[in-house]
């Protein structure tokens, strides 16, 4: 019931409208090609191109979404996305369909700055981006189970995406006016923190979205010309796919902060690349099943780490909203480098290499993990690694606050006391003076 009503539900809505063009990119670029005059080439091109306006959008608006306001922004976001996909749903000229899928990729990609920079200014921002992977899977998994029952118009996802914003609309009601009204984007003004670590993160978030990306985009060829699956049969590995995705991200916010984001991070991403490997090779409908089902149970566990450590290196959310534009970045050149790799090297050959890729990105991010704690600390604390935050322990014994070190402040050079020499003396001022004053410590009262 505490994570129900702590949950900033306006922020979940706003993040699944902004990420729910990526999740239904397979569908989207898939009738491109057979309800419009495109070749599969052109109609991948048109999905990198709505990929590509989103990512922009996180570019240009990671440091004004202060100034502008969340609400305004999330409501501009959110009617760009409506206008733009709807009008490319309700039309069959490829411009217009190129023109409105562009407009609409940039609303996405402004609610999906907003909700990044908002979640990370929340005191459990991965309980957040967990709830909102959660939401946008099952939404996306409704949408690939009903439209396929409704023909083989090229504007079917398109329009569930344009009236999904348009859902989330009056939400918008409840975000703030702006992000500064929250005291961590009060007193994190200023440059970017942490800029090598969100640097590093950044380039290999986007290293690693275009590797899961890279299959994806192949994944049903993979299944019908080398796993020798029918077409219904692929669509129900899909579907059983999409919901080991939902299982995953509640098993990520079940779990939590409990094992820290650097074994997430770097032993799930090791998982991937094991998963890529076998879908990727598969020749027997099982072998194929198996990969799809396990990556995709992997796949939004590890993300929702990913963007909760983004959001743990800037509380004014900017290297959350940076790493995820670099993502989208990877999301929309992974169909093309799928095809290409896959065309030079086979698909088994594709496999490895993307395998070899996840494994080498997955050092430099779990590093950042590592060097980061994997989340924020609150002014004047110190948190013990698997302990109690130095300031909590502070107010209940009395400690001045005086000594508790400030975030930023170095750290004290650990060194040996050779505590037998002095026992003597120690004694003697214990005996003569009493324990407090020997040990000069002050007592937990204002006498």
């Amino acid at each position: 019931m505490l994570a129900l009503r702590t949950t900033p539900w306006p922020l979940v809505a706003v993040f699944t409208a902004g990420y729910l063009p990526p999740y239904l990119l397979p569908t989207t670029v898939g009738r491109l090609d057979t309800g419009l005059p495109l070749s599969a080439t052109q109609a991948g091109a048109v999905g990198s191109a709505l990929l590509l306006s989103s990512a922009s959008a996180g570019f240009l608006l990671a440091s004004r979404v202060e100034r502008a306001g969340a609400r305004t922004l999330a409501r501009f976001g959110l009617a760009l996305a409506f206008l733009g996909y709807g009008a490319a749903s309700l039309t069959t000229a490829v411009p217009a369909v190129v023109a409105g899928a562009v407009l609409g990729g940039f609303g996405s990609g402004t609610a999906t700055t907003v909700a990044a920079t908002r979640i990370a200014a929340e005191r459990d921002p991965h309980r957040a981006s967990t709830a909102g992977l959660l939401s946008v899977s099952a939404l996306a998994g409704a949408v690939y189970l009903t439209v396929p029952h409704l023909g083989r118009s090229h504007g079917l996802p398109l329009a569930a995406i344009a009236l999904t914003a348009l859902a989330v609309w009056p939400l918008t009601g409840r975000l703030p006016a702006g992000t500064g009204t929250s005291p961590a984007a009060r007193t994190t003004s200023g440059p970017l923190p942490h800029r090598r670590s969100g640097l590093v993160l950044a380039v290999t978030v986007l290293c690693w979205s275009l590797a899961q990306n890279s299959l994806w985009g192949v994944s049903g060829r993979i299944g019908l010309t080398q796993a020798g699956l029918g077409d219904a049969a692929l669509g129900l590995v899909f579907a059983v796919a999409l919901g080991a995705g939902l299982m995953g991200v509640l098993a990520a916010g079940a779990l939590g902060p409990r094992l820290g984001r650097a074994m997430p991070v770097g032993a799930g991403t090791a998982l991937i690349a094991g998963c890529i490997v076998v879908s990727a090779s598969a020749t027997t409908p099982t072998a194929f099943a198996t990969g799809e089902i396990a990556w995709n149970t992997l796949y939004p566990v590890v993300l929702s780490y990913l963007i909760g450590l983004a959001a743990s290196l800037d509380a004014r959310g900017r290297w959350a909203v940076l790493v995820g534009s670099a993502s989208s970045l990877g999301t929309a050149a992974g169909p093309l480098a799928g095809s290409v790799l896959s065309a030079q090297a086979g698909y088994a050959g594709m496999g490895l290499v993307l395998a070899g890729g996840l494994l080498l990105v997955a050092v430099p991010m779990t590093a950042v993990a590592l060097h980061t704690g994997g989340r924020p600390l609150l002014p004047g604390t110190i948190r013990r690694r698997g302990g109690t935050p130095a300031a909590l322990v502070a107010a209940a014994t009395g400690t001045p606050s005086g000594v508790v070190p400030e975030v930023g402040a170095a750290e004290q050079p650990v060194v040996e006391i050779d505590v037998d020499a002095p026992a003597l003396a120690v004694r003697g001022a214990y005996d003569t003076a009493g324990p407090r004053q020997a040990a000069g410590a002050p007592g937990p009262g204002p006498g």
